[in-house]
């Protein structure tokens, strides 16, 4: 599996673009997933030079279905479009493991789990620039959205 890995010093800080109550630092990354710096996640979503990582987790039901998740509509990006079932940064200091866990928990309540790691691509647009790193889940348990994370969420058939 691909992971990130930190210098024994804290990396330098790149960029940062305050926002009120916002203090998320993300780690800056190379493609290797060597650490070269940290920066404000709201400083990544106007720089794609700010190359960092995020997780997103796809869960499968035994009947095929996939659950998506609709975005809330107070997301800075996309919202209220449908997208993969667990999506966020990494936070600075946070192995890819952690990411997931702790944002499957956020948004879905999910807890206790082992994802299986797929596959990583880099994800550019004219605002940032990502490694997106993807989990997968299979399970029926029953999935909580957090309303102020997501504002739906469903199973999903192939048709």
């Amino acid at each position: 599996m691909f992971e990130l890995v930190y210098p024994s010093e804290p990396a330098p800080l790149l960029a940062v673009k305050a926002v009120k109550g916002n203090t998320e630092v993300v780690p800056i990354i190379e493609n290797s997933g060597l650490v070269i710096g940290r920066s404000t996640r709201k400083a990544c979503h106007g720089n794609p030079a700010l190359f960092h990582p995020v997780v997103h987790l796809h869960i499968i039901n035994h009947r095929g279905e996939l659950y998506l998740q609709k975005r809330s509509e107070s997301k800075d990006l996309c919202p209220g479009m449908w997208d993969t079932a667990v999506g966020g940064h990494v936070t600075y200091g946070e192995s890819l493991a952690e990411a997931l866990l702790r944002e499957a928990a956020e948004e879905l309540a999910i807890v206790d789990f082992n994802p299986v790691y797929l596959d990583s691509y880099r994800w550019v647009t004219e605002m940032e620039t990502e490694l997106v790193n993807i989990f997968a889940l299979v399970t029926d348990r029953s999935i909580c959205p957090d309303n102020d994370e997501v504002e739906e969420g469903r199973w999903w058939t192939q048709e």
